[in-house]
């Protein structure tokens, strides 16, 4: 488990990993490869308000398994593991 607690409104996310062999039975190296784009978030943030002055409440939840951008968030290592910090808004969607 991370020592990362977000701040505001943003998760941490693990990345799922991928398939290293293609359908044909080729063998992909990591570049090779394009990141996943589903994650399983480890942690919520601190939160905060929103524009109106009301608590901001999550949409997801710690162990659901999200659907996020290619290219978005801040990759970050902790003990050894690589994660993901992001805003909550740049998460597509809940998968399941």
């Amino acid at each position: 488990m991370a020592n990362i607690k977000p701040l505001g409104q943003r998760v941490l996310l693990k990345r799922v990993e991928t398939e290293t062999v293609s359908a044909g039975g080729i063998v992909l190296v990591d570049s090779a490869q394009e990141k996943p784009q589903e994650a399983i978030v480890v942690a919520l943030g601190t939160g905060g308000k929103n524009e109106d002055g009301s608590d901001f409440e999550f949409a997801v939840s710690v162990n659901d398994k999200v659907l996020i951008s290619k290219y978005g968030g801040t990759d970050v290592k902790s003990d050894g593991d690589d994660y993901l910090i992001m805003s909550e808004s740049d998460i597509l969607g809940i998968i399941g």
